[in-house]
Order: structure tokens, then sequence, then C-alpha cells
């Protein structure tokens, strides 16, 4: 499988090398040349298939023989153990629960998938690499989880101040070894645009070779796609059409959806879910594409004003705005509406959401008051632990802390406070 990059002025490479360098010389997002349909039997017979199997063949043509079968498949074993139950929530919606990794988020699936690829393509290489990854809230831990200990490669998180929970602070700044933390005097989008000015940045890159563990890396995004797929092998009724709610930030998660039904899965509608960082749903509704600075909501993961992925959703779409449109709804959601749902989901639903899942719900509600006869399935992305401070004071009660949470919630923080690109700029090259 080759790749190109969506900026057009790079030259194509290979899955090994989009992996290792994260972005393309010409700071595009890397693309496969090509997506083969899956055969119709697999889709058919999936029920039969174990997690393990449906995502080996997913995958295998976007990484080629570059890594040889029986790696692949121990890459795919190591990621996928946990599992991924749909639950049923209210007539005609579901939700997949994507928290049951040891970050209790679903970016575990991309972080491991990504760290134990790179772990191998990187094996025989006496050159470190570094990660370089910002995060609004769940990244940070789930890169830090899945490539604590990997050989020959460190790990560096932005993250904003005073704008992730307690517990995804934790997570991402008390592991140690070759994971360090910068705790960041601003929004997500200015760690996620220092990480861009680094890649940038020659003086950095002639003498470290940095790669990116956010969804940008083909590595982290492509395996979000097995979400769909596990979705549908567990629907009782597959002749209902199927539509999925996807709570949207960076939207990687939506576009690997999308990449899903590139592939044959019978997917009939996408909703991209979003809080009031809202510029998809502005552009699906007057075409106008402008991206915003971003501002804090309790669903801190999709504080994004500038989402990376969305180009590469264009480029599914061949650029058509119209054919988009057909298979991409959109709604936006403010904090009180999340509240309120998140209540409804507790006392209704018997259901405690997180507040991303909340945004989710929300979005296939909406969509199912005109459109009947579907059933609507909304990503749960992260277990409600993680935001004690917003989920107890609504639902009135107390969250018991998972095993995964008690292992980190008492360790010391240990991070290095930057405000300008001048200060990551020095701590990469002192590092």
């Amino acid at each position: 499988m080759k790749y190109h990059s969506l900026h057009k002025k790079a030259t194509e490479t290979n899955f090994k090398n989009a992996v290792i360098k994260g972005l393309a010389e010409d700071k595009g997002l890397y693309f496969p040349n090509e997506i083969k349909r899956l055969p119709t039997a697999f889709i058919n017979n999936i029920e039969q298939l174990s997690n393990q199997e449906i995502a080996f063949t997913a995958i295998r043509q976007f990484v080629g023989d570059e890594i040889p079968k029986a790696e692949l498949q121990r890459i795919i074993d190591e990621t996928l153990s946990f599992d991924f139950p749909l639950v049923a929530i209210e007539e005609n919606i579901k939700t997949l629960e994507l928290f049951h990794g040891p970050t209790m988020a679903f970016k575990d699936v991309g972080a491991r998938f990504m760290a134990r690829c790179l772990g191998y393509l990187n094996r025989e290489s006496h050159r470190e690499v570094t990660v370089l990854v910002a995060t609004s809230g769940d990244t940070g831990g789930a890169v830090a989880s899945g490539f604590l200990g990997v050989k020959n490669v460190n790990v560096v998180i932005l993250y904003p101040s005073n704008k992730v929970s307690e517990v995804q602070e934790k997570q991402l700044t008390t592991l140690g070894k070759n994971i360090k933390a910068l705790e960041v005097d601003g929004t997500f989008d200015d760690c996620q645009a220092m990480v861009k000015k680094a890649f940038l940045d020659t003086g950095i890159t002639s003498v470290k070779q940095l790669t990116s563990a956010n969804s940008i890396n083909i590595a982290r995004w492509l395996p979000q796609m097995f979400y769909f797929f596990f979705a549908y092998k567990q629907l009782a009724d597959k002749n209902k059409k199927l539509v999925f709610s996807v709570p949207s930030g960076n939207f990687g998660n939506i576009c690997a959806g999308m990449l899903a039904k590139q592939l044959g899965l019978p997917i009939h509608h996408f909703i991209a879910a979003n809080n009031s960082n809202n510029v998809v749903t502005r552009y699906l509704q007057t075409g106008d594409y402008i991206v915003k600075p971003s501002f804090q909501t309790i669903s801190n993961a999709m504080d994004v004003g500038d989402p990376s992925n969305f180009i590469r959703i264009q480029k599914i779409y061949k650029n058509d705005f119209e054919a988009l449109k057909n298979d991409l709804y959109s709604y936006s959601f403010t904090d009180d509406e999340t509240r309120e749902a998140m209540l409804h989901l507790y006392k209704k639903c018997n259901y405690i959401a997180d507040p991303h899942g909340a945004v989710g719900y929300l979005g296939a509600k909406e969509y199912l008051k005109e459109n009947r006869g579907v059933q609507c399935v909304f990503l749960e992305t992260a277990h409600p632990v993680k935001f004690l401070d917003v989920v107890e004071p609504i639902i009135g009660n107390n969250i018991p802390l998972p095993t995964q949470i008690q292992e980190v919630i008492h360790k010391t923080k240990e991070a290095t406070f930057i405000s300008s690109y001048t200060e990551l700029k020095s701590f990469l090259l002192d590092k």
C-alpha cells in the first residue's frame, strides 16, 4: 500500500515511513492511494468472526506486507485485549462502549496499535523517535499508556493547563520513564499549533526524528474503524438502516467510520455530534468552512476549533459537498443541553454517560425526530469516572473508581509548565 500527502506536494511513501514520519514532507496528512472493498461474504458472516479476525481483515490492506501476518496478528491481539459491548439505551438507540481499555477511553485502541507498529517498524534502528502529541483530554493518557517503555521511543505530551480533568491529567503526568508531559498556558488549539510548528522547524527535525500520535498519524487513525465493525457485528437486526452518532472533536473517529463504509460496511448515515465548538455543523448548514478559536466546555476532548481530520473526510467524498451532506448530519449542543441529557440518561435509562457520550446521545435523538425506522448507535468514548467533577454533581451520586483509575489517581503529577513555542523547542532539543 502506498500513501500520498493530501497537500499533494510530497512523494508517495509506504506504511512504515508514513507511521514514522507522521506528516509528509509538505506537512500534509497521509492518505491511502486506494481503498479496496472487503468481500461481501466477510460482511454477511461477521457474527461468526472474533474481533481480532475482523480487525485483521479490515486493516490488512493498509499495512500490506511491511508487517508479517503473524506479527500483525500479535499486534492486533495485544491491542484488542478488552471488550466493546453494545448496550441498549432506548428504542432505536444503543451505545457502543469504548472505554474498557487501560486508560478507559476510546483512544486506547489507536494508541496501542500505533505503539506496537512503531516498535516493530523501528526495531532495528538505533535512532530514537520522539512522539510529539497534543491532547485535549484522553489522547495524552492513551498515548502515555500505549507507548510506556517502548524501545527507542520518547513521548512528549502537550496539554492545556486547567482544561483537562484531574483523572486525565494524572494519566498523562504520572507514568515517568519515556513519557514527558508539558502543561501549556493556553488552549488545545495552542498546543496543536505548537506541535505543528515543531514539525516545520528544521532546527528540530534536523537533529530529532519527530512523529505524531494524534489521529493525524495513519497508525492512530486507521484502527478506529474497528469500532464500527464491532457494533455492526453485535446488532440483532441488521436489516434496519444503521446510523452512527459520533461525538466529534478532531474528527478522526467519524472519518474512520467513513472509511469503514468505503470498505463495504452498510452504514446509512453519520452524525457529527458537536459541542459548542461547531465548525462542521456550521459548514454543513452554510457551505462555509470557517475555523474559529476553540473554547472550553464540559466535553473538553471535543474543544477543537480546527479539526485536523476533516481534510481526510473531504478526500473520501472527493471534495463533493453535496455527496458529503448526503451521508453526514451534524448537530451542536450546549453544556446545559449536555447536562440535561446526562441527567435524563441516569434517571430514565439507568445509564451513566460521560459528557461526550451525552453529546452523542443528543445527536441520535435529534436525528430520530425526522428519520424514523432506523437504529442509531452513539459512541460512548470515555468512562464517566474520568469526569467526576462534571458527572457526580449532575447525577447526585458517587461513581466508584475502577482499578485503572485507582492505580494513578493518588500518584504525584510531574509536568513542565511552558507558555511559548520557544520553551517547547528548548525542551525538545535539551532532551
